[in-house]
Protein backbone atom coordinates (compact mmCIF):
# COMPACT_ATOMS: atom_id res chain seq x y z
CA UNK A 1 0.00 0.00 0.00
CA UNK A 2 1.42 3.37 -1.09
CA UNK A 3 0.83 7.00 0.36
CA UNK A 4 -1.66 8.78 -2.12
CA UNK A 5 -1.37 12.70 -2.53
CA UNK A 6 -4.09 14.88 -3.55
CA UNK A 7 -4.42 18.36 -4.29
CA UNK A 8 -7.24 20.93 -4.59
CA UNK A 9 -8.16 24.41 -4.46
CA UNK A 10 -10.34 26.24 -2.43
CA UNK A 11 -12.22 25.72 0.86
CA UNK A 12 -15.31 23.64 -0.35
CA UNK A 13 -13.96 20.66 -1.05
CA UNK A 14 -13.53 17.53 1.03
CA UNK A 15 -9.81 17.22 0.51
CA UNK A 16 -9.99 21.22 2.36
CA UNK A 17 -11.66 19.71 4.97
CA UNK A 18 -9.29 16.92 5.96
CA UNK A 19 -6.56 19.09 5.56
CA UNK A 20 -7.61 21.62 8.22
CA UNK A 21 -8.88 18.52 10.22
CA UNK A 22 -4.94 17.53 10.22
CA UNK A 23 -4.17 21.26 10.77
CA UNK A 24 -6.74 21.55 13.98
CA UNK A 25 -5.20 18.41 15.56
CA UNK A 26 -1.73 18.64 14.90
CA UNK A 27 -1.64 22.84 15.51
CA UNK A 28 -4.75 23.50 17.93
CA UNK A 29 -4.95 20.86 19.61
CA UNK A 30 -1.27 19.70 20.43
CA UNK A 31 0.58 23.38 19.94
CA UNK A 32 -1.79 25.05 21.39
CA UNK A 33 -2.49 27.83 18.40
CA UNK A 34 -5.64 29.75 18.20
CA UNK A 35 -8.17 28.44 15.85
CA UNK A 36 -8.24 31.99 15.10
CA UNK A 37 -4.86 32.09 13.65
CA UNK A 38 -5.09 28.56 12.08
CA UNK A 39 -7.71 29.11 9.85
CA UNK A 40 -6.90 32.61 7.67
CA UNK A 41 -7.11 34.82 4.93
CA UNK A 42 -4.69 32.26 2.50
CA UNK A 43 -6.98 29.08 3.12
CA UNK A 44 -9.20 30.29 0.32
CA UNK A 45 -6.44 31.24 -2.21
CA UNK A 46 -3.95 27.96 -0.95
CA UNK A 47 -4.18 24.47 -2.90
CA UNK A 48 -4.34 22.30 -0.17
CA UNK A 49 -2.28 18.89 -0.73
CA UNK A 50 -2.75 15.76 1.57
CA UNK A 51 -1.20 11.94 1.95
CA UNK A 52 -3.87 9.45 2.59
CA UNK A 53 -2.80 6.48 3.79
CA UNK A 54 -5.51 3.59 4.23
CA UNK A 55 -7.38 5.71 2.79
CA UNK A 56 -7.32 8.39 6.11
CA UNK A 57 -5.72 11.82 5.94
CA UNK A 58 -2.57 11.93 7.55
CA UNK A 59 0.02 14.48 6.39
CA UNK A 60 -1.10 17.66 4.38
CA UNK A 61 0.65 21.03 3.47
CA UNK A 62 -0.64 24.21 1.36
CA UNK A 63 1.17 26.13 -1.03
CA UNK A 64 0.36 29.53 -1.46
CA UNK A 65 2.10 31.36 -4.74
CA UNK A 66 4.14 34.50 -3.70
CA UNK A 67 3.94 37.54 -6.53
CA UNK A 68 7.52 36.63 -8.05
CA UNK A 69 5.93 33.50 -8.60
CA UNK A 70 7.75 31.56 -5.85
CA UNK A 71 5.34 28.86 -3.88
CA UNK A 72 5.26 29.86 0.04
CA UNK A 73 4.99 26.07 1.28
CA UNK A 74 2.91 26.52 4.90
CA UNK A 75 0.45 24.66 7.58
CA UNK A 76 3.23 21.50 6.95
CA UNK A 77 1.44 18.70 9.57
CA UNK A 78 1.32 15.14 10.30
CA UNK A 79 -0.74 13.34 12.54
CA UNK A 80 0.93 11.98 15.69
CA UNK A 81 0.45 8.39 14.81
CA UNK A 82 1.68 8.37 11.43
CA UNK A 83 4.69 10.31 11.96
CA UNK A 84 8.16 9.18 11.15
CA UNK A 85 6.80 7.06 7.81
CA UNK A 86 7.85 9.66 5.29
CA UNK A 87 4.59 11.14 5.38
CA UNK A 88 5.38 14.43 5.28
CA UNK A 89 8.61 14.35 3.14
CA UNK A 90 6.29 12.91 0.03
CA UNK A 91 3.41 15.45 0.47
CA UNK A 92 6.95 18.10 0.09
CA UNK A 93 8.83 15.35 -2.61
CA UNK A 94 5.15 16.33 -4.25
CA UNK A 95 5.09 19.94 -4.11
CA UNK A 96 8.36 20.13 -5.40
CA UNK A 97 7.74 17.94 -8.19
CA UNK A 98 5.04 19.91 -9.34
CA UNK A 99 6.38 22.59 -8.76
CA UNK A 100 9.43 21.86 -11.04
CA UNK A 101 7.07 20.86 -13.73
CA UNK A 102 6.16 24.41 -13.83
CA UNK A 103 9.41 25.94 -13.52
CA UNK A 104 8.60 27.57 -10.06
CA UNK A 105 11.96 29.45 -9.36
CA UNK A 106 11.88 28.81 -5.31
CA UNK A 107 10.11 27.38 -2.28
CA UNK A 108 10.19 29.27 0.87
CA UNK A 109 9.05 28.50 4.39
CA UNK A 110 8.77 29.11 8.19
CA UNK A 111 10.25 25.90 9.89
CA UNK A 112 9.58 25.66 13.38
CA UNK A 113 12.92 25.03 14.99
CA UNK A 114 11.65 22.05 15.65
CA UNK A 115 11.66 20.77 12.42
CA UNK A 116 14.52 22.74 10.92
CA UNK A 117 16.72 19.99 10.48
CA UNK A 118 13.99 18.00 8.90
CA UNK A 119 13.65 20.94 6.04
CA UNK A 120 17.56 20.73 5.69
CA UNK A 121 17.63 17.19 4.79
CA UNK A 122 14.84 17.97 2.13
CA UNK A 123 17.11 21.13 0.96
CA UNK A 124 16.31 23.65 2.28
CA UNK A 125 18.49 26.42 3.58
CA UNK A 126 17.54 29.07 6.47
CA UNK A 127 17.54 32.33 4.72
CA UNK A 128 19.31 35.93 6.63
CA UNK A 129 15.97 36.52 8.22
CA UNK A 130 16.40 36.13 11.86
CA UNK A 131 14.30 33.83 13.84
CA UNK A 132 11.06 34.97 14.55
CA UNK A 133 7.36 33.52 16.34
CA UNK A 134 4.79 32.67 15.02
CA UNK A 135 1.89 31.91 16.97
CA UNK A 136 4.20 32.00 19.48
CA UNK A 137 6.47 29.12 18.40
CA UNK A 138 9.67 30.25 16.99
CA UNK A 139 10.25 29.65 13.16
CA UNK A 140 12.97 30.09 11.01
CA UNK A 141 12.71 30.99 7.10
CA UNK A 142 14.03 29.05 4.69
CA UNK A 143 14.28 28.44 1.44
CA UNK A 144 14.72 25.72 -1.46
CA UNK A 145 16.27 27.17 -4.65
CA UNK A 146 14.79 25.08 -7.66
CA UNK A 147 16.90 24.26 -10.59
CA UNK A 148 15.66 24.98 -14.22
CA UNK A 149 14.82 22.21 -16.31
CA UNK A 150 15.82 22.46 -20.09
CA UNK A 151 17.97 25.85 -20.42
Amino acid sequence: MALIIKQAQGTTTQLYQDALGIRKEVFVVEQHVPLAIEVDANDARAVNYVGYWAGQPVATARVVVEPDGGWHIQRVATIKSARHHGYGQAVLAEIAAAAQAQQVPYLILAAQLSAQGFYERLGYQATARPIFLDANIKHQEMKQTLTRQNQ
